[in-house]
């Protein structure tokens, strides 16, 4: 098989990522080299890749469903809000500067030829390239100087379908809107259709999808279900929502279970953070921006920022950083990651970020933070409560640690982190997903909450990554028609 498609959708969070990556894998496990590809993600939830470099998550996982190392290929663009005006640019890997919306139509111009060269660069070296678009293509307003939906489709010659999400209501108004609205040439490359998230009896779709067929000319490839078992590696802030339990909480498996509130800060970054707690049997983790719960739970997270100081000001604007002081002062847990534990310092100096020079921390810990041009991009490796440890840093802000604080982590040359119970905090993102230290991690908790948990012996949390990328496939193996897809990949 040679060829390549596109996967637009009705909306952001409509389920693009999810089928991208589900078709990679389909294509995979039948021998296809594959690649994904987004030419501009717009997303604060990123991952590092091996040669130091930053991409969307998304890709990263996408890039997983493919059997292949993450790569700045596959991600090109990648757009960090740090503000409702505006976002930080990383081109290739790197940060490229700030823009707003003005300006960054400008910097478009500049970037699209990159961005094409890129996709012909992967689809030399791989049978297929699945790449995703953004948003919507039928964002009419951005259409000029767009090079991630339909400027893309143009430009490669890319045949192109449509995903829509059923549980938003509307979803055959908004396929048939999303084509009606695009030119006759955009028009051209749409091949076809997706409905995702569906609940029920397919026989009671069957009437609208027969009139969507008759409007269109274009098929519909499939139907998939709602699968409660897809919930790990969000895109962005729309599936991180102000009290949303993550996973599916389980029983314990001992006496008792455990509690944890993962502060809702407004510019969170790499929430994903959190979801390797939410994988263990016993604990429940909340998203939340209320004080009495971030009190009353066994643990409290304050997780990555891609505005540290911004979201420092909202803690206090709400009183949750009187909520996490009394925390530690009663000896209740708190764990600060990247953002988090840079809030947690007695003071940070920034002229980079907010360019707000000295303002104080929560004084929870033993650290000062001084923000630097240069933005840290690593995937370390350590020990960290006597179990290995790998993660990956993101981060302009740069701590210098009390001499006599404890690491949380051991690192070559010295140690990374504080370890100061009840409070620890680390600029290491994906530190839980190690299965020992998670363990080891929850069992100091619990001591610390007055709670009788004990973890659950097996939770791996690279196989359940693994399985959801296998059950993606599995999915659009059964649900979507594999004969039209490969057609429409062909280009025929």
């Amino acid at each position: 098989m040679k060829g390549a498609l596109l996967v637009a959708g009705t909306t952001s969070d409509a389920g693009k990522s999810i089928l991208t990556a589900g078709i990679c894998r389909w294509l995979a496990r039948q021998g296809v080299s594959v690649a994904p590809f987004k030419a501009q993600n717009m997303s604060n939830n990123s991952a590092v890749t091996p040669d130091g470099g930053e991409i969307g998550r998304a890709q990263a996982l996408q890039a997983a469903a493919c059997g292949l190392e993450a790569s700045v290929r596959f991600n090109p663009v990648l757009l960090k809000p740090g503000s409702d005006h505006s976002s930080q640019v990383v081109v290739l890997g790197q940060p490229y500067g700030h823009v707003d919306a003005s300006n960054y139509r400008q910097l478009k111009g500049q970037l699209s030829g990159m961005v094409f060269d890129t996709l012909a660069e992967l689809r030399a070296d791989h049978d297929v390239v699945i790449c995703e678009g953004a948003g919507s293509p039928a964002e009419i307003n951005l259409r000029a100087g767009d090079f991630v939906n339909m400027g893309l489709a143009r430009a490669a010659d890319l045949p192109t379908i449509v995903v829509g999400d059923i549980d938003r209501g509307g979803v055959f108004a908004a396929l048939y809107g999303t084509l009606a609205l695009l030119d006759a040439a955009d028009q051209a490359l749409i091949r076809g259709f997706v409905i995702n998230k569906f609940r029920g009896a397919r026989s009671l779709l069957e009437p609208g999808l027969e009139m969507l067929r008759e409007r269109t000319d274009r098929p519909v490839l499939g139907v998939l279900p709602f699968s409660p078992d897809l919930w790990l590696d969000g895109e962005d802030s729309l599936s991180y929502r102000d009290g949303a339990v993550l996973g599916r909480p389980r029983p314990p498996a001992g006496a008792e279970g455990l509690t944890v509130a993962v502060v809702r800060l407004p510019r969170i970054s790499n929430a994903t953070d959190a979801e390797a707690l939410a994988a263990e049997p016993g604990v429940t983790v909340r998203l939340t921006s209320n004080p009495a719960e971030v009190a009353a739970a066994d643990l409290a997270v304050l997780p990555g920022s891609k505005a540290t100081v911004a979201d420092l000001a909202w803690l206090r604007e709400f009183g949750l950083d009187r909520v996490l002081v009394e925390r530690v002062r009663a000896g209740r847990p708190v764990f600060g990651i990247c953002g988090g534990y840079q809030m947690m310092s007695r003071t940070i100096h920034d002229d980079v970020e907010s360019r707000a020079g000295d303002v104080p921390g929560l004084g929870l810990l033993p650290v000062d933070v001084t923000f630097a041009a240069a933005k840290t991009l690593s995937r370390p490796v350590g020990e960290a409560l006597g179990s290995p440890v790998t993660g990956y840093e993101i981060h302009h802000g740069q701590a210098v640690v009390d001499g006599s604080a404890a690491p949380l982590i051991t690192i070559p040359g010295g140690g990374e982190g504080v370890l100061a119970w009840p409070v620890a905090g680390t600029h290491w993102h994906g530190l839980l997903e190690n299965d020992a230290f998670r363990r080891a991690f929850l069992v100091e908790v619990a001591g610390q909450a007055g709670r009788d948990f004990t973890p659950a012996p097996d939770t791996d949390f690279a196989g359940l990554r693994s399985r959801q990328l296998d059950l993606l496939g599995d999915l659009v193996a059964e649900y979507l028609d594999g004969d039209l897809l490969s057609a429409i990949i062909e280009g025929r």
